[in-house]
């Protein structure tokens, strides 16, 4: 269970504004995690202001990262609470923010020593990446060991 940050005004725009649509806006979060390809989870989404409230039960670490990031990455969201559990625990990734300029082989080079290295980000962070060049300041990416 943790607090995830998020760029607030980076992200997919799913909506014009949060404001008394909090209801509308969980609905819209779980159809996306759907629609980025993570099917559908057994978790319940609120939303508080511009905190994402996230509990349930996944079947995986990676599958918990992946939904949390597909929440997180969304414009007008600053925070992800985490209250999901894991049927099969596994060690925690570690997570990146995208800067202006920034590659996935730049990050590669910084994370893992290795540019080429590239694939196992965009891999770790399919489907909500679908091209290694599709990447944008703000977004927050998983970065497996």
């Amino acid at each position: 269970m943790g607090m995830f940050a998020f760029v607030k005004e980076a992200g997919v725009k799913l909506w014009e504004s949060l404001v008394g649509q909090e209801a509308q806006a969980a609905e819209s979060l779980k159809e996306h995690v759907a629609n980025v390809g993570l099917g559908n989870p057994n978790i319940q989404i609120s939303v508080d202001g511009d905190k994402v409230i996230a509990t349930g039960e996944v079947a995986s670490q990676e599958e918990k990262e992946k939904v949390l990031l597909a929440l997180g990455n969304v414009a007008g969201v600053a925070e992800v609470e985490d209250r999901i559990t894991v049927v099969t625990a596994a060690p925690e990734a570690r997570f990146v923010t995208v800067k202006k300029g920034d590659t996935l082989s730049a990050i590669a080079k910084a994370e893992y020593g290795n540019a080429n290295a590239y694939m196992k980000i965009f891999e770790a962070n399919k489907p909500m990446l679908s091209h290694p060049d599709k990447i944008y300041p703000g977004q927050v990416l998983r970065i497996p060991e």
